[in-house]
């Protein structure tokens, strides 16, 4: 595991999935494509200063697209769940 954290949460998700668990004190990341478990609540306790309780990530496969006649794909892209101990959140719509 690489000591520079800076890259492995690429931003917050901010979706409306996102905003009902968050009141459950879990908390949706889009991460770096080679990012681990360690290394997702290395970097929430470095930039948040919380240990989270757990942390799940998911491989969302990109979606096939179409512009007219062109056929393309999107992206895969990563996905981390962060379950935080009861009683503490962290505020990361702040500036959305």
């Amino acid at each position: 595991m690489s000591t520079d954290l800076s890259g492995t949460i690429v931003r917050p998700l901010v979706t409306e999935k996102a905003a009902i668990i968050a009141h459950v004190g879990q908390y949706s990341f889009l991460v770096a494509p080679n990012a681990n478990r360690v290394a997702v609540r290395a970097a929430i306790k470095a930039m948040y200063g919380v240990i989270p309780t757990s942390v799940n990530i998911q491989r969302v496969r990109g979606k096939f697209v179409r512009f007219g006649r062109t056929v393309g794909q999107r992206s895969d892209w990563k996905k981390a769940i962060v379950t935080l101990p009861k009683g503490k959140t962290i505020d990361v719509y702040e500036g959305v």
